[in-house]
């Protein structure tokens, strides 16, 4: 008797465990230039080794278009200019990328939430990590921005950073 009450009272103290959180913000600016085209952005998690731990999202053109003189060609041709992930991921990457894969965005703020349940953040062992952003444009530049964090986290936290020109504010919001 003794024993059944023991067993059940450290099922009631141990309490439910939750999924840990990982929610991103990636403002994408409205650029006054001649000529505008959308930037590829790609965002991941990386190790302190500078490895990527988890490719989070990666927006190019998806479909054909024209190229210069008049050739078609894929989105895919440009993705090497995210020079930090292609060397980290992308090059040895099969794309497109299942659930991280996606078409270039407008300008305008984008959300991203994943959880520790699933992919791509399911299994990701607990230590420091950087959040990366990356964007590059054609007839423009390219930029990236690091955010530092802990994972599983053991409180809510709340981080942000701006880039200059071609990233508007990046934000991360982690939360146990």
């Amino acid at each position: 008797m003794r024993a059944r009450f023991s067993i059940a009272l450290t099922g009631l103290l141990a309490g439910p465990v939750f999924a840990a959180d990982l929610n991103v913000g990636v403002e994408v600016p409205n650029l006054k230039v001649a000529e505008y085209h959308r930037p590829y952005v790609a965002v991941w998690v990386e190790r302190d080794d500078q490895t990527v731990a988890a490719n989070l999202a990666v927006w190019y053109q998806q479909k054909e278009g024209k190229g210069e003189g008049g050739k078609m060609e894929q989105g895919t041709k440009w993705l090497a200019d995210l020079r930090q992930w292609w060397r980290r991921a992308g090059r040895s990457a099969t794309l497109p990328i299942d659930g991280v894969s996606g078409a270039t965005r407008p300008a305008g703020v984008h959300k991203l939430e994943f959880d520790d349940a699933k992919a791509p953040l399911a299994g990701l062992p607990a230590g420091s990590y950087k959040l990366v952003v990356e964007a590059a444009r054609e007839v423009g530049g390219r930029e990236i921005v690091r955010i530092p964090f802990q994972w599983p986290p053991a409180k809510p936290a709340h981080f942000d950073t701006k880039g200059d020109v071609e990233l508007g504010a990046v934000t991360l919001d982690v939360s146990p």
